[in-house]
């Protein structure tokens, strides 16, 4: 079997980062796998790494977060998905994709790994990864696509703070299949996008309770502040609605931050997110 290792690492990462790497490659090469070693700082160099994958070609990502995964989902989208002139008469409705190539998952820093990995239960020692890899079980998740041309794993948060960490305000319209959270009317702290659950919390509520990253559904949560007249002062508290569906759209009013599997962004127009149920899977143990 060959195993293709695809590190993200960038160039200035620690020293210490390379220690599972290492000891990675060695349990493959003692289970008598042929190993080659990826590094990638760009689409073109990921998309080498994906040519020829399969049963006998697998490939694993070395990753500290999850936005560097996202990367590498991203580009097996635009490489297997078909154009909609010519999809496939055995592709199931509810997907624009195939099932994706199975992949494996090394975490850089297995006390504290990617959030994704930790959600999912996913090995996390390089010897457990290499089991894993070796091995034939893979678990099927769900990914989301969204109309800007790129993929969700985890999950994405809109709303932003001030210089005291404090939620900010921000008016956008939020709805879920038929459902609309918010009309566009009201202020909004924050809203998730979530595929598993414990995506965000905020006052100590969980925005999507719940979520289950293999039902083929997207959990949505906005947080709304709502405020009551105390004795003596005006209190203020968090309303947060939720819903699910197959497909999402955020339109906010004006430019808001946002993290989308933590990577940092500006939504300044209507975004889209729809489940791709089963699309991509990671070996497990």
């Amino acid at each position: 079997m060959h195993i293709v290792l695809l590190n993200l690492l960038s160039p200035g990462s620690c020293a210490s980062e390379r220690v599972p790497v290492l000891a990675f490659r060695d349990a493959l090469r003692k289970a008598g796998a042929e190993v080659t070693t990826m590094a990638a700082e760009s689409d073109q160099e990921i998309d080498s790494a994906l040519e020829g994958l399969g049963p006998a070609r697998r490939l694993v990502v070395a990753t500290a977060a999850d936005g560097e995964l996202r990367a590498v989902l991203r580009r097996m989208v635009r490489r297997y998905a078909p154009p909609p002139s010519k999809r496939p008469d055995d592709l199931p409705r509810d997907r624009t994709i195939p099932d994706l190539p199975a992949i494996g998952v090394l975490p850089l820093d297995a006390s504290e790994p990617a959030e994704l990995v930790a959600r999912l239960g996913l090995p996390r020692a390089p010897e457990e990864v290499a089991e894993a890899v070796l091995g034939e079980k893979a678990r099927r998740l769900d990914l989301f696509r969204t109309d800007s041309g790129s993929v969700t794993l985890h999950g994405a948060l809109v709303g932003g703070a001030d210089e005291n960490g404090q939620a900010t305000a921000w008016w956008g319209k939020v709805e879920v299949d038929d459902t609309v959270l918010s009309d566009g009317s009201e202020p909004l702290v924050a809203c998730a996008v979530a595929n598993s659950s414990g995506y965000a919390v905020i006052d100590d509520l969980p925005l999507v309770a719940g979520a289950d990253p293999a039902d083929g559904l997207i959990d949505v949560g906005v947080a709304v502040p709502v405020v009551s007249r105390g004795f003596l002062r005006r209190k203020m508290r968090v309303e947060v609605r939720r819903s699910r569906g197959r497909a999402v759209s955020i339109t906010p009013r004006d430019e808001v931050p946002y993290l989308d599997d933590g990577v940092a962004g500006t939504l300044g127009r209507k975004r889209s997110w729809w489940t791709e149920r089963s699309a991509w899977a990671v070996y497990v143990r």
